[in-house]
C-alpha cells in the first residue's frame, strides 16, 4: 500500500514544540523552577492537563512536586490568551499526600467552543502554561478529533503524542484506555524500563507508573495542547480485568478488591476526568447539535469473566454472562434513544465487530464476540430502537480496522457486502501509539480468515498510530496514520486509510484522503 506524508508534513522529533501558544522565551520566562536544578525547590515536574469539555466547563490538573511533601496550596488563573492578561478565572486548591499531590479543579463560567490559556503557581514557582477549549454549543458544522489507546511505555516513543500536539485544530482528543501498562520490566516490551521495574499492584506502584508516563515529554505536549477526555481499558488495572479479577493477578498479589481500588483511585488522581460518587466512568458529552459522545466502560462496572483464554470457540448461551452490567446497558440505551444529535458516538473499549478466524467460529473471548448475550442486546437495539447514525469508536486491539457491524459475516440472507444491506451500525478501531500488533503467528490466520469476514472493510493489523475523526453534517470520516518506527527516538508518520460514513446511512465508503485541517 503505497501511503503520503501526514498533513502535518515532516517527520517527529524528539525535540519539544510550544505550538501556538508561547515562544521558547517566554516559556523559559514564565516557568521558573519547573526543572531539576534545584532538588528542594517546588516543581511541576509532570506538566499541566485538562479533560472532559463542557460548553461551559473543563478539568483542569497538574501535580506538585516538592522534597518535604508538605501540603500546599496552588493557584490556578484561567485566561483569553497565552499571556495571561485577559483572566476570566481564578482560584486555589490546596493538595496533600492523600492525593499524592495532584490537583484537580473544575472550572465553570466559561464560553462554549473557546480556547484558553491556564497556569497553575505554589511557592512563587509557576508551571507550564496549558491550551484548552471548551465544547462546542448550538448549531456545530464540524468537529475534529484525535482518537488514541494503548500507550506501552516499553515498547517505545510518543511519537504519536507528539504529532497529536502539533494539530492544534482538535477540538479534544479522545483516549480510549490503555493510558498506563501495569507489567513489569522486560515483562512485555524492553525499549524503555518502568517505574517502579516491578509489576505494579500497591497504590504508591500505580502512583509511580503515572508518574513515570506524566514525565514523558510527548504525552506532557499533547496533554499542554488540548483537552483529554478518557475511558479505561485494563491495563490501568491488570491485563483482561473484569469486576473482580484479571488474568494477571494471582492470589499471592493479595485480594484483587484491592488491587481495583489502588487503580482506580491512582487514575482518577492523575487524569484529567470529572469523578462521581460512585467511581463510574460510563458518562455522555455533548458538542452542540452535532455529537452526543457516549462513553462506556467495559471493564471495571460490570464484566463478568471471560469465558476462556484470548482465543477459544463461541460461548454457549449463559444469562449471567454480561460485558456491561444491566445498569450499564440500559443507561446507554436511555442515553441514545435521548440523543437528538445528528450522530451519535459510542466511545469504549472492546471490538463489537464479530470476527471469525475460522469456519468453527474461533473468536476473541475477551472482546463482545466473548459476551454473545451483550452483543446480542446492542445489536438488537440498533435494529430495533430506531437510533440511527450510531459510530462505534474501539481501541484495545493494537491495529487499524473499519468495520460495518452485522449480526453474522457468513450469512448472504442477513447482510449484503455489495450495498452493505443488513449493517446496523460503523466502528473505528484505532490502532496502538506503542503496543504491538497483533503477533506473527497470527497474522497468516486473518489473512485466511477475511473471506469469512467481508464487513471488514479494511484491517492493517502490525502498525501503531491514531485516527483522526473529522465530522460534519453530512459524514464521519475516520483517517488513519501510522508511524514507521516507535523503537527510535525520531519517526515518520503517514497517512494510511480513511473511510467515512454519510448521515443516513450504515455503509462505508474509502475517501482518498484525511480530510483537511479546520481554519
Amino acid at each position: 500500500m503505497t501511503k503520503s506524508k501526514i498533513t502535518t508534513g515532516h517527520a517527529v522529533t524528539r525535540r519539544g514544540i510550544l505550538g501556538a501558544l508561547v515562544t521558547a522565551p517566554a516559556l523559559a520566562a514564565l516557568v521558573p523552577g519547573c526543572t531539576d536544578d534545584d532538588g528542594d525547590a517546588t516543581r511541576f515536574d509532570h506538566g499541566v492537563a485538562s479533560g472532559d469539555p463542557l460548553p461551559d466547563a473543563v478539568v483542569l490538573w497538574t501535580r506538585v512536586t516538592a522534597t518535604d511533601g508538605a501540603p500546599r496550596d496552588v493557584s490556578f488563573v484561567v485566561a483569553e490568551d497565552a499571556a495571561l492578561t485577559n483572566v476570566v478565572q481564578r482560584g486555589t486548591f490546596r493538595t496533600d499526600a492523600s492525593r499524592d499531590h495532584t490537583v484537580k479543579v473544575d472550572v465553570r463560567g466559561l464560553r462554549p467552543g473557546t480556547t484558553y490559556a491556564y497556569r497553575f503557581e505554589a511557592d512563587g514557582v509557576a508551571s507550564p502554561i496549558g491550551r484548552t477549549r471548551t465544547a462546542k454549543a448550538g448549531a456545530v458544522e464540524r468537529l475534529r478529533f484525535a482518537m488514541l489507546s494503548c500507550s506501552s511505555l516499553a515498547h517505545g516513543y510518543f511519537h504519536v503524542y507528539r504529532t497529536v500536539a502539533q494539530q492544534l485544530d482538535l477540538d479534544a482528543v479522545l483516549h480510549l484506555g490503555d493510558y498506563i501498562y501495569e507489567y513489569a520490566s522486560d515483562a512485555y516490551g524492553d525499549v524503555r524500563m518502568y517505574e517502579p521495574p516491578n509489576e505494579v499492584v500497591t497504590l504508591a506502584d500505580y502512583r509511580t507508573r503515572h508518574a513515570q508516563y506524566k514525565r514523558d515529554p510527548d504525552l506532557q505536549a499533547a496533554h499542554r495542547q488540548h483537552a483529554f477526555i478518557t475511558i479505561w481499558d485494563d491495563h490501568e488495572t491488570a491485563n483482561d480485568a473484569y469486576v473482580d479479577g484479571a488474568e494477571n493477578h494471582t492470589p499471592d498479589e493479595g485480594a484483587f478488591a484491592d488491587r481495583k481500588a489502588a487503580a482506580k483511585k491512582a487514575y482518577y488522581e492523575w487524569m484529567p476526568i470529572r469523578e462521581t460518587p460512585d467511581g463510574r466512568i460510563f458518562r455522555k458529552l455533548a458538542f452542540g447539535d452535532l455529537v452526543d459522545l457516549v462513553l462506556l466502560d467495559t471493564r471495571l462496572w460490570g464484566r463478568t469473566k471471560q469465558s476462556g483464554g484470548f482465543f477459544g470457540p463461541a460461548p454457549t448461551p449463559d444469562s449471567a454472562r454480561t460485558l456491561l452490567g444491566d445498569d450499564q446497558a440500559a443507561w446507554m440505551e436511555s442515553e441514545l434513544r435521548a440523543s437528538t444529535s445528528r450522530w451519535r458516538l459510542l466511545g469504549q473499549q472492546v471490538m463489537v465487530s464479530d470476527v471469525l478466524l475460522d469456519a468453527k467460529q474461533i473468536v476473541n473471548l475477551d472482546q463482545w464476540h466473548g459476551y454473545p448475550e451483550s452483543r446480542a442486546r446492542l445489536l438488537d437495539f440498533f435494529r430495533t430502537s430506531g437510533v440511527k447514525d450510531v459510530v462505534v469508536l474501539t481501541g484495545d486491539i493494537h491495529s487499524s480496522w473499519a468495520n460495518e457491524i452485522i449480526t453474522t459475516p457468513r450469512d448472504p440472507a442477513a447482510y449484503d457486502p455489495a450495498t452493505s444491506r443488513g449493517s446496523l451500525a460503523v466502528e473505528f478501531v484505532t490502532p496502538g501509539v506503542t503496543s504491538p500488533g497483533l503477533p506473527d503467528i497470527l497474522l497468516g490466520v486473518v489473512e485466511q480468515a477475511r473471506p469469512l469476514n467481508p464487513h471488514v472493510r479494511w484491517i492493517d493489523p502490525t502498525n501503531r498510530g491514531y485516527i483522526v475523526l473529522d465530522v460534519t453534517r453530512e459524514r464521519v470520516q475516520a483517517a488513519w496514520f501510522h508511524v514507521d518506527d516507535v523503537t527510535q527516538t525520531t519517526a515518520n508518520i503517514t497517512f494510511a486509510k480513511a473511510f467515512r460514513v454519510d448521515h443516513g446511512t450504515t455503509r462505508l465508503v474509502e475517501d482518498p484522503a484525511p480530510a483537511p485541517p479546520q481554519a
